[in-house]
């Protein structure tokens, strides 16, 4: 009898490692999927993002380049190749320092927009769905109010521009070699399969190349080796290579880059939620009990007093190490999300840890930038640099002073509506990330006249309604009785509800049009079924007049069977009445037989 339960105990552990390695596997192509994506928004929407960098009178104005970052880095969905697009504008000279800053705010903001996809895959729960989605914008909210603080002060005062320059004449740079591809050297051997794409042809439509811009972003030669670098006066570079025709699934398709972007897109969209809702389960599996204590003990336990702050910046050390290490912010803030999701790894937590990654992709962003040739150094390395203090000034304003971690509630609010409303998840990518960045690029086309116009009153009025709310949870005394709350103004301004019921209803009427569609077809494929049986009633979606016909003709039926009943009851009881009279006895169970017929007819028979 022992033995038994050993068995069962030595096959559950064997199932439990085993899971392990597959974990692994599910993570790698995960990891795939992503840089796959990558590569699917650069076909789809690059060629674009690179003809916006064109614009060179509206990048002057600090909020257009703002969005322009913004755009360009959501159609590409890499910060690094935005980054390196404003790098080659800065180092050709069609781009200055001081306007490709805030393109590189943008670019920061941009970036996020990865991982709160992959907590929507998180939806199913709502606990697990409501730390998923806060885990994921507090990196949104971070870069967002560190942008509201900087861009300013930067138009203003130039302090950005002033540091890295600073920093850059204190250096003494060489070139060096190229900034090391850890993370590639495991997925290249894959993606490289899927797509191959010619990045070079993103930084000649930006840069305004008129030969190069008409080539296609799908790679058909490739490199194999370079045998000599020759530098000319002029700086150019003159490489004898040997090149061969590259091996993946595209190389020899002939539809455009926009079909194979959207080919690429939906498939490694599926792939990705495949892959995150295995991921989520695995780790759900795994990750509970007594091992879940042990790791969240682990993670989420602070140095004791007064060392309890130490925690927090090693936190912030290790997000920057392990995004060093795999080279994309990306792919690291969305690695961590299903922790959080699960409660493996506390918001508090999790908040430190994108702060870090937040410098690490900056650091790799440097290490590229080192990686110039002489004549493009200085200019790379002082964009590079922006980007760096940018996130160094951000972490500075909303991490040191508990009371200045502003994200971190703002996240929380963020999960709380989102949970309760699973929609404001889909109208917050939308309106962050796509439609506010729209609307002000295109009033920034319009002139810095009338964005100011419009822009103005905007500000002032959600100033306004930030100050009323906070004096309303603070100090109401200070106001008006009328603005001591919110009740005289709609429902609609005040709630999300009325929007859920619309949206409820719409969604309910969407399914009951689709069933009846559903109903109406399979009658059309099998005739026979069309037939309704007797006393059956049935339903037509389409008019409403002929489902009353229809109720008719059953309550006629129905009546016309009752009346035949009837006529064989009204013999009966005639016979029965005659007999009685005959007889001189009571009819009354007769009587009572006969009031199980219809009412109706039996007020008209008496």
């Amino acid at each position: 009898m022992e033995i038994q339960p050993r068995v069962h105990q030595l096959k559950k552990t064997a199932f439990t490692l085993l899971k392990i390695p597959f974990l692994f596997l599910i993570l790698y192509i995960f990891v795939c999927s992503l840089d796959v994506l990558s590569s699917a928004f650069q076909l789809a929407g690059g060629r674009v993002a690179g003809e916006i960098f064109q614009e060179n009178a509206i990048l002057s104005n600090p909020v257009a380049g703002l969005v322009v970052g913004i755009l360009v880095t959501v159609l590409v969905q890499s910060s690094s190749t935005s980054t390196s697009i404003i790098v080659s504008l800065v180092s050709s000279g069609l781009l200055d320092v001081q306007s490709a800053i805030p393109i590189i705010m943008g670019s920061n903001i941009g970036t996020s927009v990865t991982n709160t996809i992959v907590a929507l895959m998180q939806a199913g729960d709502r606990e697990e769905f409501e730390r998923a989605f806060a885990g994921a914008t507090v990196h949104d909210c971070f870069n967002w109010l560190s942008v509201l603080v900087l861009l300013p002060v930067e138009a203003i005062s130039g302090v950005l521009r002033r540091l890295s320059q600073a920093a850059v004449n204190k250096l003494h740079l060489s070139s060096g070699d190229d900034a090391p591809e850890l993370l590639k050297v495991l997925t290249e051997p894959l993606t490289k399969l899927v797509i191959q794409l010619d990045k070079s042809v993103l930084t000649a439509v930006a840069t305004g190349d008129k030969i190069e811009r008409n080539k296609s972003l799908v790679k058909h030669w490739c490199e194999l080796s370079s045998v000599k670098e020759n530098k000319t006066s002029w700086g150019a570079q003159n490489l004898s290579e040997q090149s061969y025709k590259c091996i993946h699934l595209f190389v020899d398709c002939s539809m455009s880059d926009l079909a194979i972007g959207l080919i690429l897109l939906s498939c490694s969209l599926l792939v990705l939620c495949s892959c995150l809702i295995l991921l989520v389960k695995l780790l759900n599996s795994l990750l509970k009990g007594q091992v879940a204590n042990a790791i969240n003990r682990v993670i989420n336990t602070d140095f004791p007093f007064p060392f309890t702050w130490v925690a927090g910046y090693l936190a912030l050390l290790v997000g920057a190490g392990m995004t060093f290490l795999v080279q994309s912010s990306s792919v690291f803030t969305s690695a961590i999300t299903p922790l959080i999701g699960i409660g493996v790894i506390s918001l508090e937590r999790a908040y430190p840890l994108t702060l870090g990654s937040n410098l690490g992709t900056t650091t790799t962003a440097l290490l590229a930038a080192l990686a110039s040739p002489g004549d493009k150094l200085a200019a790379a390395t002082q964009v590079a640099l922006c980007h760096f203090f940018f996130n160094l000034l951000g972490i500075l304003l909303w991490y040191p002073i508990p009371v200045t971690r502003l994200p971190i509630r703002m996240a929380c609010a963020l999960g709380k509506h989102t949970a309760r409303y699973r929609w404001f998840a889909v109208l917050y990518l939308l309106l962050c990330f796509l439609l506010f960045p729209s609307v002000v690029f295109a009033l920034s086309m319009a002139g810095w006249k009338v964005m100011t116009g419009l822009g103005t009153p905007v500000i002032i009025l959600i100033i306004s309604v930030a100050t009323i709310n906070l004096l309303q949870a603070r100090r109401p005394d200070l106001l008006p009785l009328r603005l001591q709350n919110w009740d005289f103004l709609p429902a609609w301004l005040t709630s999300l509800q009325p929007m859920d019921d619309l949206i409820t209803r719409v969604t309910l009427w969407c399914r009951q049009t689709k069933g009846w569609c559903l109903k109406k077809n399979h009658r059309l494929r099998n005739p026979k079924d069309g037939h309704t049986v007797r006393g059956e009633w049935k339903e037509n979606a389409e008019t409403p007049e002929t489902d009353e016909n229809q109720i008719n003709q059953r309550k006629g039926h129905n009546c016309r069977r009752c009346e035949v009943k009837q006529n064989e009851k009204s013999q009966i009881y005639n016979s029965t009445k005659r007999l009685a009279l005959e007889n001189k006895t009571p009819h009354n169970e007769t009587h009572v037989r006969f009031n199980i017929c219809c009412p109706k007819l039996q007020s008209t028979h008496l």
